[in-house]
């Protein structure tokens, strides 16, 4: 017996899809503006999992220039068919839905194919048939014409796997379970026993959020809704509740008669999710045809008995992080914001050391700005960063960011000032930038440590063995999801900037390290 903790991937993992290939699962998420795009997590009993790499992780197949940080990659959807693993998602600024393929998850995972103009609106799904024909399943706007915000409809059509491109009619097979339904939205598509399950979410990605049903004998025929939809929500639950916005389901079964979803939800902490959605994971059951999602309990559960042995793997998803840089390729988990130009990071100039060469771009400009992060996992954290940065230019700055989006973020920043090195704590709160401490430092390298507990935040520094306070009692909940709206949750970790100008500055990083 298994006992695991949701989330299962904590921090902004959100809308989750899942397959498996006899005993192994793999599991994906939006990445929307982050670059490599597509986080891909592989386990063998649903609750341990490791990242074996991003889907996207070439600039020729994320082109994501001039979007928003919440903008980019929807919903990806994972599937396996005869030997080859199907990814497709829509890039929703940059040339629409889209399918990759491998042959094996690790990859590499092939060029975009583009199903262009008439794979009309988002959160794309496959679904292969028992005599082989594939199936895209998708969400656009009402076909009849749209009547009201979210007034959208879940359509299906086949999808020729050898051209790429969808054939045969168009047709829209539901319009969600509610009367006069929004959203209707990551539907996906399951033949199990005698019926064809449509699973999809509604009510919108926020605390009116939901999983409904539906099945048909013949993908020919209407289909029927479930009785009991939504067959999942904490919508019921109030705003006091410490996890809200379940939703955007994807079901899995393990090979021996037990099935499983994985969904979107947000913990909240002071009323506000900087995370923004995570993956959890429920049990399912079956009942006169129709799915009952954790039976008798109706909520997710914090904890989970599965009835498997535990798999480890040697480099898991953690809370707790550490990164050298003595290998001469970043780690999967580290992301930046709409791409990575190569000029501007080095493992090899100095060995040992992260090279971070200041660009002429900041977090405040939806452009690839000097950024390397990860998600938060966690309300209780401290995070360390081993930083030697002397600039020439008193413009550039070199430090930690926590960042949700371009016009709300936190930076514990290096700079000069009379050739003396100093760092400041700066709020930008809905563009607006004030500068809440500065003190003075020593040249050479500095330990910035940055402080979480229940959307309090405190910076401090360590040199010479002596921790001094930069600033403190730093109000955290600006950057979440309720203040700065969007789809992401916060992620943090090693920045320089230029500020608009050219420079030959650069920071070395020794270490990045996260604990709970």
């Amino acid at each position: 017996m298994l006992t695991i903790q949701n989330p299962i991937l904590k921090g902004f993992y959100p809308d989750p899809s899942i397959c498996r290939v006899g005993e192994d699962y793999y599991l994906v998420n939006s990445s929307f503006s982050y670059f490599p795009g597509v986080p891909l997590f592989h386990s063998r009993d649903l609750g341990h999992w490791e990242q074996v790499g991003n889907i996207l992780d070439r600039p020729e197949q994320l082109p994501l220039e001039g979007g928003e940080i919440s903008r980019g990659i929807f919903a990806p959807v994972i599937r396996w068919h005869k030997g080859t693993f199907y990814m497709i998602t829509t890039n929703v600024d940059q040339g629409g839905t889209f399918v990759v393929t491998s042959k094996t998850p690790e990859g590499p995972w092939s060029e975009p194919f583009y199903l262009g103009e008439e794979a009309k609106g988002i959160d794309p799904s496959l679904f292969f048939d028992e005599d082989g024909t594939c199936y895209y399943v998708g969400t656009r706007p009402n076909s009849n014409g749209v009547h009201y915000n979210g007034d959208w409809e879940i359509w299906l059509q086949e999808l020729d796997l050898e051209k790429m491109c969808l054939t045969g009619e168009s047709r829209t097979i539901w319009k969600g379970a509610m009367q006069n339904a929004i959203w209707p939205e990551g539907p996906h598509l399951y033949k199990i026993g005698e019926y064809y399950y449509l699973l999809h979410a509604e009510g919108g990605t926020a605390e009116d959020h939901c999983i409904c049903v539906a099945r048909t004998r013949s993908l020919e025929e209407p289909f029927e809704g479930c009785p009991r939809n939504p067959v999942f929500t904490h919508r019921h639950l109030g705003l006091e509740y410490p996890v809200t916005c379940a939703g955007h389901g994807d079901l899995v079964d393990d090979g021996h008669g037990n099935w499983y979803i994985v969904m979107l939800a947000c913990r909240r902490c002071k009323d506000c999710s900087s995370m923004g959605r995570e993956t959890f994971l429920a049990k399912v059951q079956w009942e006169n045809g129709w799915p009952v999602i954790n039976p008798g309990i109706g909520k997710l559960e914090e904890v989970l008995e599965l009835p498997m042995e535990p798999v480890h793997f040697p480099r898991e998803a953690s809370e707790n992080v550490f990164f050298e840089f003595y290998k001469d390729q970043l780690p999967k988990e580290l992301v930046s914001i709409y791409g990575r130009d190569s000029e501007r990071y080095s493992l090899s100039e100095r060995p040992g050391f992260l090279r971070l060469h200041a660009g002429k771009h900041h977090a405040g400009e939806t452009e690839k700005s000097t950024y390397l992060g990860v998600r938060q996992m966690s309300y209780t954290f401290t995070t360390s960063l081993g930083m030697e940065f002397i600039p020439k230019d008193s413009h550039s700055g070199a430090g930690f960011l926590l960042f949700q989006n371009h016009r709300n973020f936190l930076r514990a920043e290096i700079r000069s000032e009379n050739q003396n090195s100093k760092i400041s704590v700066i709020e930008t709160i809905d563009g607006q930038e004030q500068i809440r401490k500065t003190i003075s430092i020593e040249e050479g390298l500095v330990e910035i440590l940055f402080q979480a507990e229940e959307q309090l935040g405190r910076v401090s520094i360590v040199q010479n063995g002596e921790t001094r306070i930069v600033a403190e009692n730093i109000d955290l909940r600006p950057y979440s999801t309720e203040y700065a709206g969007g789809f992401v949750g916060c992620t943090m970790g090693m920045y320089a900037s230029a500020y608009g100008r050219e420079t030959k500055d650069y920071a070395d990083v020794a270490w990045f390290a996260v604990r709970k």
